[in-house]
């Protein structure tokens, strides 16, 4: 069974950020199950829909870990579950 988090990576351009995110990604098992990236002038705006369900780290771990990675190659990373998600985004 998938267990979808969505992931969003917002910051100025520079090479590796796709690179260092998903090298997380796969050392942790994490499927990418979809992923659309811009790139409008200097801005990067990436967002991924993943599915934890192998992963070997528990919610607020991968969410912490991927905030860290994003600091070090200096863009904002959120990491968001599925549900919660559908659920602020209710009308």
């Amino acid at each position: 069974m998938q267990k979808r988090v969505i992931i969003t990576v917002v910051g100025k351009d520079t090479v590796g950020i796709i690179a260092r995110i998903c090298t997380y990604l796969s050392e942790h098992q994490i499927n990418i199950l979809d992923i659309s990236q811009t790139i409008v002038q200097e801005f990067f705006d990436m967002i991924m829909i993943v599915d934890t369900a192998r992963c070997d780290r528990a919610f607020s771990e991968l969410a912490d870990d991927l905030e860290k990675v994003g600091k070090e190659v200096g863009v904002d990373v959120r990491c968001q579950s599925e549900e919660i998600f559908d659920m602020m985004h209710r009308i």
